[in-house]
């Protein structure tokens, strides 16, 4: 988007041209990626209404540069906070759909990296590997989770200053074709704004995911088991709400991630149980559901243990 003549574009366009935002939005097809990450995500209204915002804003944009109104490409460098497990990773993938669709990348694949992938270990090293990372993303989405562990101001010796460096040109000479999001958690990323205010200064759209409550995160396993053909049984649902409520006051609790975890961990168990009672035949219920035992077995329960679990 170039810098336009005033005088040229009110010579050129009517002020009174008309423009259909609904049949611009229509032809987008913008809504079949919002209607898909409400699918795939539960909750999280508000990081919803902010990506449809933002969505507006750029179609709008669009069409403004269609009339000559636009100035300039817009900032999309975006900070992504909240803890782990609640959706930044897919929410910055249908927002590379989204920014496709309104052609403001070419490609809109996503890039997902931390620190290691960007700042090397010795003198020479750092340059190259951040490069080749932009590289890659180049036309699409560049995800840098936990991005606050670029900058390590304890440590003299440390790299990752020199990958910020690249990382600020690039933001500002290739943000036409290049969106950056920088994701952890929001006490840590406003810890690394406050010390890289040129990194503050290119990222236009803070967004804070937050954590999904019991009954949120209930509906994010019913939809888990579904999409590999299982179900709890009433009693097995029960069970679950009350694994949920235990296992959240635990440490290393990482929403949607804690509860695939705690799923895989059941199936586990539904598949002992079925195969310790193979003297009778098992229908295709049995095969799908998930018992109260399968949940109530879990290390959660046993009174002075924790489910073990990887943080994160």
């Amino acid at each position: 988007m170039n810098p336009v003549d005033p005088q040229h574009s009110a010579a050129a366009i009517p002020d009174d041209t008309e423009v259909d935002l609904a049949a611009e939005y229509q032809s987008s097809q913008i809504q079949d990626v919002l209607d898909t990450l409400d699918r795939e995500l539960i909750g999280l209204k508000p990081v919803k209404t902010r990506i449809r915002e933002i969505a507006a804003l750029l179609l709008v944009d669009r069409v403004r540069e269609r009339l000559d109104l636009s100035s300039e490409t817009p900032t999309l460098h975006m900070s992504f906070t909240g803890n782990p497990g609640t959706g930044k990773t897919t929410v910055a993938m249908r927002m590379g759909e989204i920014f496709k669709r309104l052609d403001y990348v070419r490609e809109g694949h996503l890039v997902t990296v931390t620190r290691d992938d960007l700042v090397g270990e010795y003198i020479g090293h750092t340059a190259p590997k951040t490069k080749e990372v932009i590289r890659k993303a180049m036309g699409g989405v560049l995800f840098i989770d936990e991005a606050y562990y670029l900058y390590k101001p304890e440590n003299e010796r440390d790299y990752g200053a020199e990958a910020i460096e690249i990382l600020l040109q690039i933001m500002e000479n290739n943000r036409d074709d290049l969106v950056v999001i920088l994701a952890g958690y929001k006490d840590k990323m406003d810890r690394f704004f406050t010390s890289n205010p040129g990194m503050r200064s290119r990222v236009a759209h803070h967004i804070d995911f937050p954590d999904y409550d019991t009954g949120e995160l209930l509906a994010i396993a019913r939809l888990m088991l579904a999409q590999q053909n299982y179900r709890f049984s009433a009693d097995g649902e029960k069970a679950f709400v009350s694994y949920i409520e235990h296992r959240m006051r635990l440490e290393h609790f990482a929403n949607a991630r804690s509860i695939r975890n705690a799923l895989d961990r059941a199936r586990l168990r539904q598949a002992n149980r079925l195969f310790a009672g193979t003297g009778r035949s098992l229908t295709r219920v049995d095969l799908m559901t998930i018992e109260a035992e399968d949940i109530l077995a879990s290390r959660v329960f046993v009174e002075g243990r924790r489910d073990v679990e990887a943080p994160g």
